[in-house]
């Protein structure tokens, strides 16, 4: 088993400071794994019959409890958190983890009925800090979903991505109560795999799928809440030139990516036209995960004139940037000297596959991914 430090670390700080505390994520990004370390009191998974009956008098069964009690899949009894105020109210020695692989619905539900007693921590597939640095082309290859990750070969993590988008499709999607045939979803998922790390046009998509554009926006937003891909949007600084303002797509797993791509190998995936966008989706999620940052604070910066910048955010009044290329030794670009003109930034850090940093700028650092877990010292 791999150690997942920071993730751990995060969820026991919310664990003590919040009488709930809820760990949303897709299937098998390891939530369960992860609430095993606290040693809870009880743990209810309620895609197990047995735990499922005990919650059939789910006030009978968990009032009288003390100590930590994890509840897994928590989407499956979302009528729980009505209860779970009132006992986490009534009973000060209660404290909760709970589980679940759906975000939109369950937060909205959940915040309705626990508002200022719970704490949200998102898990995803394993971090580049999780791993040693040769393993980072494996991370890339295969994605961060643990099972994935640590398969015997290559063959045996692509047979098993292929058999899980699968099992999301015809399983997790009708679960979540979506009535969208499998295929319909599959043959969306795959066309959107092409837009990975571009800006997408609803109008576009729409036509090219013989769908509504309130379609297209629909099975986005099933996609997105479901964690499989991440819609990046564009930043608004004061600017006389016309930005973009058009929405990015990501999907958060590289393995997934790859296997919508059939790509299978290290060998293919660096013979394939998508590289540089599988290497820009990949290293865009291992360094906001090392910032530890919400998604609603992530941007991209870009204008209609062409000048672009992959990442963008603020922190302590100051503008930061990034900018991933795939190659030996990048260089400045017209890019990135228009965003130093156009917005007044801190730093801006380039991320390459190399094994060197250096700089190209005052403000610019070329940076190898694996320096971005301290990168503030460039």
């Amino acid at each position: 088993m791999i150690s997942r430090k920071t993730d751990l670390l995060e969820v026991k700080k919310r664990i003590s400071a919040y009488k709930i505390t809820a760990i949303l994520g897709p299937r098998q990004s390891g939530k369960t794994t992860l609430a095993r370390e606290f040693e809870a009191a009880d743990y209810f998974d309620l895609e197990n019959p047995g735990d499922l009956a005990r919650l059939d008098n789910p006030q009978l069964a968990l009032e009288h409890l003390e100590g930590l009690i994890v509840i897994d899949e928590i989407q499956r009894k979302p009528d729980l958190f009505p209860l779970l105020r009132y006992l986490v109210d009534k009973n000060p020695g209660q404290r909760y983890l709970i589980l679940g692989s759906a975000s939109r619905s369950l937060i909205r539900q959940s915040s309705e009925s626990l508002a200022g007693r719970i704490s949200y921590y998102y898990l995803f597939g394993l971090r580049t800090g999780d791993i040693s640095e040769e393993k980072i082309r494996q991370l890339w290859l295969r994605g961060g979903l643990p099972p994935s990750y640590l398969a015997e070969s290559d063959a045996s993590s692509y047979q098993w991505r292929e058999d899980y988008i699968t099992t999301f499709l015809e399983r997790d999607i009708p679960a979540l109560g979506i009535r969208i045939p499998a295929y319909t979803i599959r043959r969306f998922w795959q066309m959107l795999s092409f837009y990975h790390g571009n800006i997408i046009n609803l109008s576009e998509i729409g036509r090219s799928f013989g769908i509504a554009d309130t379609t297209v926006r629909h099975y986005l937003d099933i996609l997105q809440g479901t964690f499989m891909i991440r819609l990046l949007y564009p930043c608004y600084t004061n600017t006389k030139k016309r930005l973009v303002k058009r929405p990015k797509l990501y999907f958060r797993d590289s393995g997934i990516f790859h296997s919508l791509m059939t790509i299978e190998s290290y060998k293919s995936l660096q013979s394939n036209p998508r590289l540089g966008a599988s290497w820009e989706g990949f290293a865009f999620d291992a360094v906001w995960r090392s910032i530890n940052k919400p998604d609603d604070r992530a941007y991209f910066w870009a204008t209609h004139s062409g000048a672009e910048l992959d990442l963008f955010w603020q922190h302590d009044g100051h503008n930061w940037g990034c900018e991933f290329k795939y190659a030996d030794a990048p260089k400045l670009t017209r890019s990135m000297s228009a965003a130093l003109d156009d917005v007044n930034f801190e730093r801006l850090w380039v991320i390459y596959p190399g094994n060197k940093a250096y700089r190209l700028h005052e403000k610019i650092i070329v940076l190898p991914l694996s320096e971005i877990s301290a990168p503030w010292k460039y």
